[in-house]
């Protein structure tokens, strides 16, 4: 099966996108495993598999898998490179675009600077929202671990997040500790896991464990997340600007019933043909 795409990336957060919206392909979690392979396949942190609308209002639907196979509801990253390509292609005649997730609907504007911006929607963190068990909404949770105790803040924007606030991102050890936040048995639907260092209110460097994918450079949901909860906390101010370990993504969020923007680059790398089984 020869599957055409296009390699693209967000701050290193990086992408395989397939223009589905003509010619529908078959993609099993295994053939996604394939793709996802660095030295076997193609080599990326998520798919994305650009569709018909399947609801009125909306522009084009999209699908996001990730390294693993999975599906999950929500990528920014991904959102401004769809949003990108979209634009590039010429799929459509113009530069805001409506998509629409299994989650919820978002507003992509593609600027003539060359960043997108994304309205994310509205930030949720009701924990039977995220979801997470715990019985009454917080503003910070305690999460035992292994004798330890973490106080985190969560929040659903089309996907869970958990936001830990650290002293230096630089000295977490993300790869031995995100698997296990990722996985606690609180977050039934396992969770994204942010690490924060606040550098002042209107800047914070930001690590990311994904769900499904493991450390990535940049993780576009994972920023907005820790600004939300950041600025609910009275730690950070509306406008924040997030130090990624690939970049800088800028998050403005009002509070309240206002919806969250993010914005940042979106870059295509190449085009080719997957021509594996």
């Amino acid at each position: 099966m020869t599957i055409p795409f296009t390699k693209m990336h967000g701050l290193g957060n990086d992408f395989v996108v397939i223009d589905a919206t003509q010619r529908s392909f078959a993609l099993t979690s295994t053939l996604i495993r394939k793709m996802s392979d660095r030295r076997f396949g193609i080599g990326f942190d998520q798919l994305l598999l650009l569709e018909p609308p399947q609801e009125e209002g909306v522009d084009f639907h999209y699908r996001i898998f990730n390294s693993d196979g999975s599906e999950v509801g929500q990528c920014g990253n991904g959102a401004r490179c769809a949003g990108k390509l979209i634009v590039d292609s010429k799929l459509v005649q113009k530069s805001i675009i409506t998509l629409s997730t299994k989650e919820r609907q978002l507003t992509v504007e593609v600027k003539e600077s060359g960043l997108v911006s994304v309205n994310m929607g509205l930030p949720k963190f009701s924990p039977k929202d995220i979801p997470f068990n715990a019985p009454q909404e917080q503003l910070a949770y305690p999460l035992e671990l292994e004798h330890q105790t973490y106080f985190i803040g969560v929040v659903n924007l089309g996907n869970p997040h958990m936001v830990l606030v650290v002293d230096d991102v630089s000295q977490v050890p993300v790869k031995s500790l995100g698997p296990k936040l990722e996985s606690h048995p609180r977050f039934p639907e396992k969770v994204n896991v942010g690490f924060m260092q606040i550098l002042d209110k209107a800047h914070i460097r930001l690590r990311v464990y994904e769900r499904g994918a493991g450390e990535t450079l940049a993780c576009g949901s994972g920023a907005c997340a820790a600004m939300a909860i950041g600025h609910r906390q009275n730690l950070l101010n509306e406008h924040v600007e997030v130090q990624l370990n690939g970049g800088k993504l800028n998050v403005e969020w009002k509070g309240g019933n206002e919806p969250l923007w993010m914005s940042g680059p979106a870059e295509t790398v190449f085009k080719g043909e997957w021509l594996g089984e």
